[in-house]
């Protein structure tokens, strides 16, 4: 199996491109902004950009779009930024797909719901309430029109090691082990299913290599709020130093509405693999403490 990767120098790419390789698969991984040793840049608004990885002529089976702009109160402030970089990329890469005969993998997010009552399964209605996860939905419903063959997967909250470290976890981790004293404001009413970037990577590789389509949930077992997380990733810290003030979402009063109470449910894909293991928080700090 042949497997193209756009935004591998991120998170779930990054992760997936590892995995993929040690499943011996023949896998390249691309960058669109941020270069790593492992990827070959690949620039998704721009097709016909002549440094781009020669992806038509490397015909994969299965084109993963892993990159996206995720940082959402820029996307509610930069609509049309938001819509290139998670819509019209999508388009491009449906584009490139057909071409190939290639399968699409978009990665999709809880974003697409309203928060207010979640955790959510695959068939709920979508109502999204922020730039961010409307462009996330157009985007998840262009692939599963276009390429009805294809996968969508949905995540939320991921955590894991990366070569920035950008997500929550691990920055949270860093900033305990350089000895910050910082004052952390976190929303106690922002619920979501946080989960693992490596069990991503392991879950899309049984749905790959088992042809799946559709849409699957991808989400562990923990269901907490951001205070709450941190206190769990505190906890193995006694001595640290950080604090944490509790508030609202409406108190921090952010450019983006949230979807308070979100989060996914992964009895799908559990009921198809029901010897899939999870890891949850505590297990990840475990794991990387030890």
């Amino acid at each position: 199996m042949k497997v193209f990767i756009s935004g591998a120098s991120g998170l779930v790419g990054g992760n997936c491109l590892k995995h993929f390789k040690g499943k011996g698969l023949n896998v390249v991984g691309s960058h669109f902004s941020f270069e790593t040793a492992a990827t070959v840049p690949f620039n998704t608004l721009d097709l016909s950009n002549k440094n781009n990885f020669d992806l038509e002529g490397f015909a994969p089976d299965y084109i993963l779009h892993c990159g996206a702009l995720t940082w959402v109160d820029y996307c509610e402030e930069h609509q049309e930024e938001s819509f290139e970089k998670t819509v019209q990329s999508t388009k491009n890469l449906i584009e490139i797909a057909k071409k190939c005969g290639s399968k699409l993998v978009f990665i999709g997010t809880d974003y697409i719901f309203d928060g207010k009552n979640g955790p959510y399964f695959e068939d709920t209605k979508p109502n999204p309430v922020n730039i961010y996860g409307q462009h996330k939905l157009d985007a998840e419903n262009l692939v599963l029109k276009e390429l009805p063959e294809s996968l969508v997967i949905r995540i939320t909250n991921v955590y894991g090691e990366e070569i920035r470290n950008k997500n929550f976890i691990m920055r949270l981790v860093d900033n305990v082990k350089n000895d910050k004293d910082d004052t952390l404001k976190l929303p106690y009413d922002q619920y979501a299913t946080p989960v693992c970037a490596v069990d991503i990577a392991k879950a899309l590789y049984l749905l790959m290599s088992d042809n799946k389509s559709g849409v699957y949930n991808i989400a562990s077992t923990d269901f907490v709020n951001r205070v709450q997380l941190a206190e769990r990733v505190l906890s193995y810290f006694p001595n640290h130093k950080m604090k944490i003030e509790t508030i609202s979402t409406a108190e921090s009063n952010p450019p983006a509405e949230r979807p308070l109470n979100g989060g996914l449910l992964s009895a799908k894909f559990l009921s198809e693999y029901p010897n899939f293991k999870f890891k949850n928080v505590d297990d990840f700090m475990k794991e990387i403490l030890s």
